[in-house]
This record gives C-alpha cells, sequence and structure tokens, in this order.
C-alpha cells in the first residue's frame, strides 16, 4: 500500500535502511560525542531518505535532480563521520568496511538514479 510516490524509489528504501543501521551504531558512541558526531551523522543520514522523499513529491525532474543530489551530499557526509567514528576507534574496521561498502552502492544507486532524470 504505496501512497506517496518515494515509497516506490529503491534508492529511499535503502536510505530508510541505512539511517536505522547508522541510528544503531551511534548508541554506543561515546556520550560525549551525543551533541557532536553521533548527532551529526544521524542528522546527515536522515537527510538522504529526507531529500529523495521531497523530491519526489510533486516535483519536476529538474527539482527532482536537485534534491537528488542534496541526499548525494549528504551521503559524502556520513561517509566522511564513518572516518571519524573509526578512528576515533568507536566503530571497528570490520564495522567500517561494511558501512563503507553500503554507503558506496547508495551513492551508485543515486548517481544513476539522477542521471536518468535528465
Amino acid at each position: 500500500m504505496n501512497k506517496f510516490k518515494f515509497e516506490k524509489l529503491i534508492i529511499w528504501q535503502k536510505a530508510m535502511d541505512f539511517g536505522e543501521e547508522i541510528d544503531q551504531i551511534t548508541e554506543n558512541f561515546p556520550a560525549k560525542e551525543k551533541f557532536n558526531l553521533s548527532s551529526q551523522v544521524r542528522r546527515a543520514t536522515d537527510s538522504i531518505a529526507l531529500n529523495i522523499s521531497e523530491g519526489s513529491i510533486g516535483q519536476s525532474n529538474l527539482e527532482q535532480h536537485k534534491f537528488v543530489a542534496y541526499s548525494i551530499k549528504s551521503l559524502a557526509e556520513v561517509a566522511t563521520c564513518l572516518f571519524k567514528a573509526k578512528r576515533r576507534n568507536y566503530i571497528t574496521i570490520e564495522r567500517f568496511d561494511s558501512f563503507y561498502l553500503q554507503s558506496h552502492s547508495l551513492m551508485n544507486m543515486m548517481i544513476a538514479f539522477r542521471k536518468n532524470l535528465k
């Protein structure tokens, strides 16, 4: 029962799942990061799905293209936060590698989707 156009988009579905996984790992970050890295990576990850959905509602392809570009930028921010988390030993190298591969795959999907909007 998909009522909104964005619910059918695989990139939105993947972004939603990715966001929940990121949210879970930040629970294990130190308390000192609650208003810093934890908050930043959560907001950036949420922004990916939020921009995909916002761009898909009654927008022209040009407008949707712009919002997918915002999502891609947010995903780059998430990747940088993951690098920070790895360097600070908040996540293992294995967890980092898994999230890095997921983020790279999602980025490729979003770039392909955006190219098809032109």
